[in-house]
């Protein structure tokens, strides 16, 4: 028979050995269904709950964070898709473009329709005169002011300097508080498009660039093709 030295000596069992033997046995109260009457759960506000509804109201909370993510996933999933027809139309639209000026109206009907926004301007560069109404030609010695936007060859949105506003957008920058402007690159750079907000929040230095990037690289292409036919 064991003395009380024997029960002095038997080893001490923490809390975290018993809560790591329990979580390797999810079963061990369904074996010991007893031991569900003995124990309960503080709650928030000092009143007891038994161990199964805690463990119901875990399971409901995590639940709730399910459908969260799911419905979040839902959204952007509508978001996209609406993303995608409008992107459609404007690549459609662009494809059906044989001249730079039927190319300016389907950038501006595109963005400033479909995408929201207030402004935009197309920028060439050349040497030469260009046939077209709507869009601008600058030699690329007219460049040095826009040069920072063009040497990452990536899109860039926020706030522009006054003299850079002014420059891209001309008579009408006083209105323009943010922009996005994307180069247009087929081995050189071909030019700028810029797109411009009356929202000084409406494009940020934070937000994605992947679809001004695609616009970029579907623009570039066209009016490449365009530039080629008018040189032969």
């Amino acid at each position: 028979m064991n003395d009380a030295s024997d029960v002095l000596d038997a080893p001490v069992l923490t809390a975290e050995q018993v809560a790591e033997y329990l979580a390797g046995h999810p079963d061990f109260f369904t074996e010991h269904t007893w031991l569900l009457e003995k124990l309960y759960v503080p709650h928030q506000r000092g009143t007891t709950v038994s161990l199964v509804e805690r463990q119901t109201s875990l399971l409901r909370e995590r639940n709730q964070l399910l459908h969260g993510h799911l419905a979040d996933m839902i959204d952007a999933a509508r978001h996209n898709d609406v993303q995608f027809e409008k992107t459609k139309r404007m690549v459609l639209a662009l494809l059906e473009a044989w001249t730079l000026d039927d190319v300016a109206v389907a950038v501006e009907e595109s963005l400033c329709h479909d995408f929201y926004g207030d402004e935009t301007a197309l920028l060439l560069f050349s040497e030469r005169s260009l046939e077209s109404n709507s869009i601008r030609t600058l030699a690329r010695a007219e460049d040095s002011l826009v040069q920072p936007l063009i040497e990452t060859n990536l899109p860039s949105c926020g706030q522009l300097s006054e003299a850079m506003n002014r420059f891209l957008f001309q008579d009408r920058a006083v209105k323009v508080q943010s922009a996005a402007v994307v180069p247009l690159v087929k081995g050189d750079t071909l030019g700028l498009l810029a797109i411009g907000s009356y929202d000084p929040n409406y494009f940020q230095s934070s937000q994605g660039t992947l679809f001004l990037s695609y616009v970029g690289e579907v623009l570039s292409r066209i009016i490449f093709r365009i530039l080629q036919e008018q040189r032969g």
